[in-house]
């Protein structure tokens, strides 16, 4: 199980990475102009990933190789980076993996209850958070759990939604300052997969 949470760890890392969230300023009062919020969505596809989502701008694909003691797996990671520091959220990432047969399945219920508890365990201590809510929760028929970590004394959180489908494991999240906790933006990007069978 260690090496598995070991890969969901790594995503969390590298969605830190690069980003200036230590210096964040003083919470703040925004208004949100949906109007020019809504011209830079896209539906951005991966035939090969499966899926489709839509997303606030270009989209930056990077695959890492993971040595693991089931083996190399390849880890590929979609993320959207803004720039606008009155963004509402700061990253908007998808990942995913697909693990070798035997290992693990989405039909695998009693152990994927426990990798997903493992697995946002790992994330609150790899950003030395503080867990908010963590959920079951489904996409179709596929399991999954969605949870929110506050991290950097709270100026700072990172919602996921993860979920098995088959072999795959696919992980949505998104990075917001604290005064950007609730808002329109994150709720877009986390409920606009659709998997591509």
């Amino acid at each position: 199980m260690k090496y598995i949470v070991l890969i969901c760890c790594l995503q969390f890392s590298f969605s830190l990475k690069g980003n200036s969230l230590d210096t964040i300023p003083t919470p703040f009062t925004l208004k949100i102009n949906m109007a020019s919020e809504a011209k830079k969505w896209r539906d951005f596809h991966s035939y090969d990933g499966k899926f489709r989502i839509l997303i606030p701008g270009d989209v930056i694909e990077k695959v890492d190789s993971i040595e693991t003691a089931i083996g190399t797996l390849a880890y590929h990671t979609f993320f959207h980076q803004t720039k606008e520091s009155n963004a509402d959220n700061v990253l908007y990432m998808l990942s995913y993996v697909d693990y070798p047969s035997g290992t693990i399945h989405s039909d695998s219920t009693d152990f994927l209850k426990d990798f997903f508890t493992e697995t946002m365990d790992a994330a609150v201590k790899s950003v030395k958070g503080e867990l908010v809510y963590g959920n079951d929760w489904k996409y179709k028929e596929y399991p999954g759990k969605v949870w929110r970590i506050d991290y950097l004394d709270g100026k700072a959180l990172v919602k996921t939604k993860a979920f098995m489908v088959g072999k795959r494991y696919y992980t949505l999240q998104i990075i917001a300052k604290k005064e950007h906790s609730i808002n329109f933006s994150s709720d877009k990007f986390l409920d606009s997969f659709l998997l591509i069978e």
